[in-house]
Protein backbone atom coordinates (compact mmCIF):
# COMPACT_ATOMS: atom_id res chain seq x y z
CA UNK A 1 0.00 0.00 0.00
CA UNK A 2 1.39 3.61 -1.01
CA UNK A 3 0.63 6.09 1.26
CA UNK A 4 1.04 10.30 1.46
CA UNK A 5 2.37 11.70 4.30
CA UNK A 6 1.82 15.28 4.58
CA UNK A 7 3.55 16.33 7.67
CA UNK A 8 5.69 19.53 8.25
CA UNK A 9 7.04 18.81 11.64
CA UNK A 10 10.13 17.50 11.00
CA UNK A 11 10.43 14.66 14.19
CA UNK A 12 6.83 13.67 13.77
CA UNK A 13 6.97 13.04 10.29
CA UNK A 14 10.20 11.24 10.77
CA UNK A 15 8.37 9.38 13.20
CA UNK A 16 5.60 8.13 11.44
CA UNK A 17 7.43 7.47 8.10
CA UNK A 18 9.62 5.15 10.07
CA UNK A 19 6.59 3.46 11.65
CA UNK A 20 4.60 3.20 8.08
CA UNK A 21 7.97 2.24 6.54
CA UNK A 22 8.90 -0.63 9.01
CA UNK A 23 5.03 -1.82 8.45
CA UNK A 24 5.41 -2.67 4.96
CA UNK A 25 4.13 0.35 3.17
CA UNK A 26 5.55 2.46 0.33
CA UNK A 27 5.56 6.52 1.06
CA UNK A 28 5.75 10.05 -0.08
CA UNK A 29 6.27 12.41 2.84
CA UNK A 30 5.34 16.45 1.80
CA UNK A 31 6.18 19.12 3.87
CA UNK A 32 3.09 21.95 2.58
CA UNK A 33 -0.32 22.55 1.24
CA UNK A 34 0.81 22.98 -1.92
CA UNK A 35 2.97 20.28 -2.47
CA UNK A 36 0.49 17.85 -0.39
CA UNK A 37 -2.05 19.27 -2.87
CA UNK A 38 -0.29 18.26 -6.32
CA UNK A 39 0.87 14.82 -5.05
CA UNK A 40 -2.41 13.94 -4.33
CA UNK A 41 -3.73 15.19 -7.83
CA UNK A 42 -0.79 13.66 -9.69
CA UNK A 43 -0.21 10.44 -7.94
CA UNK A 44 -2.37 6.87 -7.20
CA UNK A 45 -2.26 6.62 -2.93
CA UNK A 46 -4.25 4.53 -0.90
CA UNK A 47 -4.68 6.72 2.04
CA UNK A 48 -3.22 9.70 2.57
CA UNK A 49 -2.47 11.42 6.39
CA UNK A 50 -3.19 14.90 6.31
CA UNK A 51 -2.26 17.45 8.77
CA UNK A 52 -4.64 20.43 8.91
CA UNK A 53 -2.12 22.72 10.16
CA UNK A 54 0.14 22.65 6.94
CA UNK A 55 2.16 26.05 5.61
CA UNK A 56 1.38 27.72 1.89
CA UNK A 57 -1.90 25.79 1.84
CA UNK A 58 -3.70 24.75 5.09
CA UNK A 59 -5.07 20.49 5.06
CA UNK A 60 -8.21 21.71 5.12
CA UNK A 61 -8.42 23.13 1.90
CA UNK A 62 -5.95 20.72 0.31
CA UNK A 63 -8.42 17.99 1.22
CA UNK A 64 -11.49 19.80 -0.25
CA UNK A 65 -9.93 20.21 -3.45
CA UNK A 66 -8.68 16.76 -3.55
CA UNK A 67 -12.43 15.69 -3.26
CA UNK A 68 -13.28 18.47 -5.54
CA UNK A 69 -11.37 16.76 -8.57
CA UNK A 70 -12.78 13.46 -7.23
CA UNK A 71 -9.46 11.67 -5.60
CA UNK A 72 -11.63 9.40 -3.31
CA UNK A 73 -7.87 7.79 -1.15
CA UNK A 74 -9.43 8.06 2.29
CA UNK A 75 -7.62 10.71 4.57
CA UNK A 76 -6.79 10.38 7.99
CA UNK A 77 -6.58 13.90 9.15
CA UNK A 78 -3.46 14.80 12.08
CA UNK A 79 -4.12 18.05 13.94
CA UNK A 80 -3.30 19.72 17.26
CA UNK A 81 -6.56 21.86 16.99
CA UNK A 82 -9.36 20.42 19.85
CA UNK A 83 -12.82 22.21 18.92
CA UNK A 84 -15.27 19.76 18.48
CA UNK A 85 -16.45 21.90 15.01
CA UNK A 86 -13.06 21.63 13.13
CA UNK A 87 -13.51 17.85 13.80
CA UNK A 88 -16.84 18.21 12.12
CA UNK A 89 -15.57 20.44 9.73
CA UNK A 90 -12.72 18.04 8.29
CA UNK A 91 -15.52 15.02 8.35
CA UNK A 92 -17.96 16.90 6.23
CA UNK A 93 -14.98 18.03 3.78
CA UNK A 94 -14.43 14.62 3.38
CA UNK A 95 -12.13 12.96 6.06
CA UNK A 96 -12.16 9.44 6.55
CA UNK A 97 -11.14 9.58 10.25
CA UNK A 98 -9.89 12.16 12.86
CA UNK A 99 -6.78 12.04 15.10
CA UNK A 100 -5.19 14.96 17.60
CA UNK A 101 -2.78 15.41 18.68
CA UNK A 102 -0.66 14.80 20.56
CA UNK A 103 -1.28 10.70 19.63
CA UNK A 104 0.13 7.28 19.97
CA UNK A 105 1.56 5.76 17.11
CA UNK A 106 0.17 2.15 17.81
CA UNK A 107 -3.58 4.33 17.12
CA UNK A 108 -2.42 5.86 14.15
CA UNK A 109 -1.43 3.07 12.57
CA UNK A 110 -4.58 0.91 13.47
CA UNK A 111 -6.83 3.78 12.49
CA UNK A 112 -4.73 3.85 8.72
CA UNK A 113 -4.70 0.11 8.60
CA UNK A 114 -8.73 0.60 9.39
CA UNK A 115 -9.35 2.77 7.03
CA UNK A 116 -7.35 1.22 4.14
CA UNK A 117 -9.41 -1.69 4.60
CA UNK A 118 -12.61 -0.39 4.57
CA UNK A 119 -11.66 1.41 1.39
CA UNK A 120 -11.30 -1.76 -0.38
CA UNK A 121 -14.39 -3.33 1.04
CA UNK A 122 -12.50 -5.51 4.06
CA UNK A 123 -14.19 -5.30 7.21
CA UNK A 124 -11.29 -7.73 9.53
CA UNK A 125 -7.90 -7.89 9.74
CA UNK A 126 -7.14 -10.88 8.67
CA UNK A 127 -7.47 -11.34 4.82
CA UNK A 128 -8.51 -14.61 3.28
CA UNK A 129 -7.60 -16.78 0.15
CA UNK A 130 -8.24 -20.24 -0.01
CA UNK A 131 -5.99 -21.38 1.92
CA UNK A 132 -3.48 -18.43 2.50
CA UNK A 133 -4.41 -15.87 5.35
CA UNK A 134 -2.87 -12.71 6.01
CA UNK A 135 -2.55 -10.52 9.06
CA UNK A 136 -2.78 -7.07 8.18
CA UNK A 137 -1.67 -6.39 11.90
CA UNK A 138 0.94 -8.60 12.63
CA UNK A 139 2.31 -8.72 8.76
CA UNK A 140 2.42 -12.24 8.99
CA UNK A 141 0.91 -14.86 6.06
CA UNK A 142 0.21 -18.35 6.81
CA UNK A 143 -0.36 -20.80 4.06
CA UNK A 144 -2.67 -24.05 5.38
CA UNK A 145 -1.56 -22.83 9.12
CA UNK A 146 2.36 -22.77 8.04
CA UNK A 147 4.23 -19.60 8.35
CA UNK A 148 5.27 -18.23 5.45
CA UNK A 149 8.25 -15.78 5.09
CA UNK A 150 8.34 -12.75 2.43
CA UNK A 151 10.77 -9.88 1.34
CA UNK A 152 8.95 -6.67 2.12
CA UNK A 153 8.08 -5.94 -1.69
CA UNK A 154 6.30 -9.09 -1.57
CA UNK A 155 4.56 -8.87 1.20
CA UNK A 156 3.31 -5.37 -0.57
CA UNK A 157 2.39 -6.67 -3.13
CA UNK A 158 0.45 -9.98 -2.11
CA UNK A 159 -1.20 -7.46 0.46
CA UNK A 160 -2.10 -4.64 -2.49
CA UNK A 161 -3.47 -8.21 -4.39
CA UNK A 162 -5.69 -9.54 -1.15
CA UNK A 163 -7.02 -6.09 -0.34
CA UNK A 164 -8.47 -5.87 -3.09
CA UNK A 165 -9.28 -9.49 -3.82
CA UNK A 166 -11.66 -10.75 -6.78
CA UNK A 167 -10.20 -7.58 -8.92
CA UNK A 168 -7.82 -7.87 -11.82
CA UNK A 169 -5.50 -5.38 -11.20
CA UNK A 170 -2.91 -4.53 -14.04
CA UNK A 171 1.33 -4.45 -13.71
CA UNK A 172 1.38 -0.56 -14.16
CA UNK A 173 -1.13 -0.16 -11.20
CA UNK A 174 0.76 -2.67 -9.12
CA UNK A 175 4.21 -0.56 -9.94
CA UNK A 176 2.35 2.77 -8.60
CA UNK A 177 1.36 0.85 -5.35
CA UNK A 178 4.46 -0.72 -4.47
CA UNK A 179 6.80 2.44 -4.77
CA UNK A 180 7.63 5.48 -3.39
CA UNK A 181 7.64 7.99 -6.05
CA UNK A 182 11.30 8.46 -5.98
CA UNK A 183 11.94 4.82 -7.04
CA UNK A 184 11.68 3.31 -11.04
CA UNK A 185 7.89 1.85 -11.43
CA UNK A 186 9.22 -1.18 -14.25
CA UNK A 187 6.19 -3.06 -14.29
CA UNK A 188 8.18 -5.88 -15.36
CA UNK A 189 9.55 -6.18 -11.72
CA UNK A 190 6.06 -7.12 -11.04
CA UNK A 191 6.34 -9.96 -13.15
CA UNK A 192 9.69 -11.10 -11.08
CA UNK A 193 8.22 -10.78 -8.09
CA UNK A 194 4.74 -12.87 -8.56
CA UNK A 195 7.09 -15.46 -9.63
CA UNK A 196 8.59 -15.51 -6.84
CA UNK A 197 5.46 -15.56 -5.01
CA UNK A 198 4.24 -18.17 -6.49
CA UNK A 199 7.43 -20.35 -5.83
CA UNK A 200 6.80 -19.60 -2.21
CA UNK A 201 3.09 -20.42 -1.96
CA UNK A 202 1.80 -22.46 -4.82
CA UNK A 203 0.69 -21.62 -8.33
CA UNK A 204 -2.74 -20.99 -8.05
CA UNK A 205 -2.61 -18.08 -5.24
CA UNK A 206 -1.89 -15.70 -7.92
CA UNK A 207 -3.88 -15.96 -11.00
CA UNK A 208 -3.37 -14.59 -14.44
CA UNK A 209 -5.61 -12.76 -16.27
CA UNK A 210 -3.70 -12.97 -20.12
CA UNK A 211 -3.55 -8.99 -21.17
CA UNK A 212 -5.29 -7.87 -18.06
CA UNK A 213 -3.22 -8.66 -14.82
CA UNK A 214 -2.99 -10.68 -11.97
CA UNK A 215 -5.82 -11.51 -9.62
CA UNK A 216 -6.03 -13.31 -5.90
CA UNK A 217 -9.88 -15.39 -5.38
CA UNK A 218 -12.04 -13.33 -3.23
CA UNK A 219 -13.65 -16.14 -0.41
CA UNK A 220 -16.40 -13.67 0.34
CA UNK A 221 -17.85 -13.76 -2.95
Amino acid sequence: MKILLAEDEPRIASDIAALLKSSGMALDVVRDGEAAWFAGDVENYDAAILDLGLPKLDGLTVLKRWRANARRFPVLILTARGMWTERVEGINAGADDYLPKPFEMEELLARLRAILRRSTGQAAPLLKSGPLLLDTRQMRISLRGAPVSLSPLEYRLLAFLMHHAGRVVAPTELAEHLYDSGNDRDPNTIEVLVARLRRKLGSDIIETRRGFGYVVPDDTR
